[in-house]
């Protein structure tokens, strides 16, 4: 008989979206991790990306060449963006005291009743 397959739902953030990109050694077990996953993210993904990327070529880490290649790489990967409602991330800013950022995921993963992927330590 054929079983119907649901696939997880499962919000990541920008350090797994790096990792992956960058090939950083946890390439492999991300990519095993997020297999037959609907992967959802903030909006602010997008621009957080930007961001990794726009401090490792101030810093001399890469060169532009190879930042518009990874941005080349994470246009590839399966996301969906969605908006998470901004009054919520505060809330959730104010009762953990992170970033507004982290609020954003961690918003998106509690709207969504989804597990967060993430390399971040709190």
């Amino acid at each position: 008989m054929h079983q119907n397959y649901v696939a997880v739902s499962l919000v990541t953030d920008t350090s797994t979206i790096i990792a992956v990109i960058a090939n950083e050694p946890e390439k492999s077990l991300l990519i095993a991790k997020t297999q037959d996953c609907d992967l959802i993210a903030p909006r602010s993904l997008y621009w957080e990306i930007g961001n990794a990327f726009s401090a490792m070529i101030k810093r001399g880490r890469i060169t532009l060449e190879k930042a518009t290649t990874a941005v080349e790489i994470y246009d590839q990967i399966p996301l969906t963006l969605i908006d998470v409602d901004l009054k919520r991330a505060l809330e959730i800013v104010d009762l953990h005291k992170v970033y507004a950022y982290d609020a954003y995921m961690i918003a998106c993963a509690l709207d969504r009743g989804c597990p967060m992927l993430t390399l971040e330590v709190a």
